[in-house]
């Protein structure tokens, strides 16, 4: 045998043929490593459609480095002498496949980075780590934007990016002569509804992925969330034709409708396209060109191509900025000093608030709920009880098909949760039931009434909206952007503070909100 120059590590969300890792390949002298371990599933409480997106993506992307002619060395999570981490893995096939060297691309996830880091030490080989070429911003440039600042607002970067890539961009301004199209954007539905949608970009499972779906019920039985509707791209060609799907019928009203809610209809008018550029089958660039050039091609307003480029180019960009500049340290956030365990019923949405039941049960059928659902409804909830931030981050991490560390971890920690302290947000995203009822039709169906702060019909989410306010009035009273909301706390009687607090007390105990 030939001695083995390069193993190149390939990790679950790195599923791409043009990947960093692989420059310089060389099949007759290097090889891939993939392995599939029980620990990625469970280090969080991993749902059912999350581990099998994962799986089945990794084995359809096995099945295209052996057709591009790459020797690979694979372990299945059901193979004889699985180790059941990446570490105990990578180290027992160094020790067989003898390598001069480890190459890869950039892990996503701070974890993994470590324990590679840790195996290749151990076994005294030089580990190559490349640049992630799917990002339009890398770490170092991000930390050059971020220098000095003492907050940092997604805004300015993202103006930044769009100057330097050249996206919706003439002469050195913005098309259409602004940046930001917010107040063209984020109706709510009318009292119809939304009409006649376009159905979902979904995949029927192929053998492939049958299998997966068997192995995950089969093995991870206990873990919450369902596979009888998995139809997530699990390809390169599936995830081009969603995003080909979304560009042509969901694109021109995104914009309008990008946070409006509706129930029982999860996909409404959202991309759906986050998981497949996630686990790398989809490169944000052609994202971006797809949607500059349906409004270049007058199929799609520049409000909603701006209000979806601006998720992208901006925000995935500016939270990875904020996870690799910021961790470890990050993770352990809790500056509103939070320490409420997260309700049970967050695992298996028996809860009596129609929002909120709405959102888990979407959540645990599809692994998937749009951001106002997780911001505004399950984000918010947990802010407003006063959950700590970890088991937050915990629940996003194991419940959404999309979440991968280091997009999960910001947005769950700062932009929800407010636990970095306004790092990234300018102040707590808090809100009663009325923002709620505003956007969707969920209230008219439910036993509570966000109009009500007290009283056996008082929506939990006005209740808490108050006892948040109550709870941390003298430092939010610090905070421009809170100072007329704390004003109105100050105008509440004794009286009205003490059924406050006892109706909020009840809620914490799980009298109220539970199915």
């Amino acid at each position: 045998m030939a001695e083995l120059r390069h193993l190149v590590v390939v990790l679950g969300d790195q599923l791409d043929l043009d990947a960093s890792g692989f420059d310089g390949f060389d099949a007759a002298t290097d090889a891939v490593w993939m392995a599939e371990v029980a620990e990625e599933s469970t280090h969080v409480w991993s749902s059912q459609p999350r581990t099998a997106l994962f799986l089945a993506a990794m084995r359809h992307f096995a099945l295209a480095l052996q057709a591009a002619g790459r020797p690979l060395h694979y372990t299945r999570l059901e193979d004889a002498g699985n180790a059941g981490s990446l570490a105990a893995q990578l180290a027992a096939d160094i020790a067989r496949l003898r390598p001069a060297g480890l190459v890869m691309t950039a892990p996503g996830d701070w974890r993994v980075l470590q324990a590679i880091k840790a195996v290749a030490a151990a076994a005294g080989l030089p580990l190559d780590i490349r640049e992630d070429r799917h990002f339009f911003v890398t770490v170092r440039e991000f930390a050059a934007h971020a220098k000095g600042r003492k907050s940092l607002r997604m805004e300015y970067f993202y103006r930044e990016q769009r100057q330097r890539h050249g996206v919706l961009m003439q002469d050195g301004q913005p098309e259409g002569g602004q940046w930001n199209f917010d107040a063209d954007n984020r109706e709510a539905f009318g009292s119809a509804g939304p009409g006649l949608l376009p159905p979902r970009a979904g995949f029927e499972p192929d053998v492939v992925t049958r299998d997966v779906i068997a192995l995950v019920q089969r093995r991870f039985a206990s873990h919450p969330g369902r596979l009888d509707t998995f139809a997530w791209p699990v390809t390169r060609e599936q995830a081009l034709q969603s995003l080909q799907d979304f560009i042509t019928h969901r694109l021109p009203l995104f914009g309008r409708y990008q946070d409006a809610m509706w129930p029982g209809d999860p996909w409404l008018y959202h991309s759906h396209l986050s998981a497949a550029l996630n686990l790398k089958l989809l490169n944000p660039r052609e994202v971006v060109a797809a949607a500059e050039a349906a409004w270049r091609a007058g199929h799609a307003p520049l409000a909603s191509v701006e209000g979806f480029i601006r998720q992208i180019l901006g925000w995935r960009e500016y939270v990875r900025g904020i996870y690799w500049t910021r961790m470890p340290a990050y993770a352990d956030g809790n500056a509103l000093d939070a320490h409420e365990d997260l309700p049970a019923w967050y695992w298996t949405g028996a809860t009596d608030m129609a929002c909120l039941r709405d959102a888990l049960a979407q959540t645990l059928a599809h692994g998937y709920a749009n951001h106002i659902q997780r911001l505004m409804v399950t984000g918010l909830f947990a802010l407003m009880l006063g959950v700590q931030p970890q088991q937050v981050h915990a629940w996003y991490l194991a419940v959404y098909v999309d979440a991968v560390e280091w997009v999960e971890l910001p947005n769950t920690l700062g932009m929800s949760q407010y636990a970095d302290g306004g790092l990234m947000g300018s102040k707590p995203y808090v809100a009663t039931g009325k923002y709620i009822q505003r956007m969707s039709p969920h209230c008219q169906g439910c036993r509570y009434d966000p109009a009500q702060r007290t009283g056996d019909r008082a929506c939990p989410f006005t209740t808490l909206y108050w006892d948040f306010l109550m709870r941390h009035e003298q430092a939010l009273a610090r905070n421009p952007r809170m100072a007329l909301q704390v004003k109105n706390v100050a105008r509440l009687s004794d009286a009205d503070r003490q059924a406050v607090l006892e109706r909020a007390g009840a809620i914490r105990r799980g009298e109220v909100g539970h199915g």
